[in-house]
């Protein structure tokens, strides 16, 4: 089983989609962040389940879906571990953000 790791600006994401959803429904965002971290999760059993974006030197970005929101990370071929890169709304252009 793969070692999940959250990036601070993967965890600045989070808090960003919390806050925002938050604002009008707390539920809802409480639903969302914890579906968010859910699929995430799943990478740990299933660290090639997403599409694969582009090869780093460090290993492959891929990326997975849930909902709105696209999940990136990096699944590193040195350790095996996954690394959520960023956590990023459909109508954002998250190519500026990625490695």
């Amino acid at each position: 089983m793969a070692e999940l790791r959250w990036t601070d600006e993967a965890l600045d994401w989070l808090g960003n989609i919390h806050r925002y959803i938050a604002h009008d429904n707390p539920t809802a965002a409480a639903k969302v962040i914890d579906g968010i971290v859910g699929k995430a999760e799943l990478l740990t059993s299933f660290p090639d389940l997403g599409t694969r974006l582009r090869i780093v030197p460090e290993g492959e970005v891929r990326m997975i879906l849930y909902g709105h929101y696209r999940i990136v990370y990096l699944h590193r071929t040195d350790t095996k571990a996954i690394e959520i890169l960023g956590v990023f709304h459909g109508a954002l252009d998250m190519d500026r953000y990625l490695p």
